[in-house]
C-alpha cells in the first residue's frame, strides 16, 4: 500500500503526517539511482482508506479498508465526460514534448472507465494536494469532472506555450 505524506520533509511520519486515502500498488520495477537512492515504478490497483497505523518498525504497517469503485449506470453525462477525458488526454500527449507517443496508444487501449480515471489522474501535472483530492473523491462523476477540469487547464497551458514558442521561432 502506498500513501502520501502531508509534508515531504518529515523524515519519520506518524499517522497524522499521512493522508487518509492511499493506493494498493504493484511494484513494476525498482531502479537504483546514481545518487544512491532507489526509485520504484508502481501500478495502482485499488484505493484504500487508512484506518489506523499498527506498527512503525521496521516499516509502517496499517489496518486499511478497501474502497469499492462504482460508476453511474448508463449515464450519458458520465459517458460524455469519459469521452472528453480521452480526447483531451490524447491532445495533451500530442502537444507535450515530455510525454512519449506510446502514451496515446495506452490511452486508446484502456477499456475500464475507472482505470482510465485513475491512470489519467496519476499522470496529471499537479501538486500532491490536488492529486490527493482526486484520489479521495469517491463519486465517479465528481472525480471525472475534477480530472476534466485539470486536463482542460493543462491543455490550455500547453497550447499557449506552443503558441509562444512558435512566435519566438518566427520572430
Amino acid at each position: 500500500g502506498v500513501v502520501s505524506q502531508r509534508k515531504m520533509e518529515t523524515e519519520h511520519p506518524n499517522e497524522e503526517d499521512l493522508f487518509g486515502v492511499g493506493t494498493v500498488a504493484r511494484i513494476i520495477k525498482l531502479i537504483d539511482m546514481q545518487d544512491g537512492t532507489s526509485t520504484a515504478i508502481l501500478q495502482g490497483k485499488k484505493r484504500f482508506a487508512l484506518d489506523k497505523l499498527i506498527n512503525d518498525t521496521p516499516f509502517l504497517s496499517a489496518q486499511i479498508s478497501l474502497i469499492e469503485e462504482s460508476e453511474p449506470l448508463e449515464d450519458n453525462n458520465y459517458t460524455a465526460l469519459i469521452a472528453s477525458i480521452k480526447d483531451l488526454s490524447q491532445q495533451i500527449v500530442q502537444l507535450s514534448p515530455n510525454i512519449p507517443p506510446q502514451a496515446a496508444i495506452m490511452l486508446k487501449n484502456i477499456e475500464s472507465n475507472q482505470f482510465l480515471l485513475n491512470f489519467v489522474a496519476s499522470h496529471l501535472n499537479l501538486k500532491i494536494h490536488p492529486k490527493q483530492a482526486i484520489l479521495e473523491t469517491n463519486d465517479a462523476m465528481e472525480r471525472a469532472e475534477k480530472i476534466l477540469e485539470y486536463l482542460d487547464s493543462e491543455l490550455n497551458i500547453l497550447q499557449l506555450r506552443n503558441k509562444i514558442e512558435s512566435k519566438v521561432r518566427t520572430d
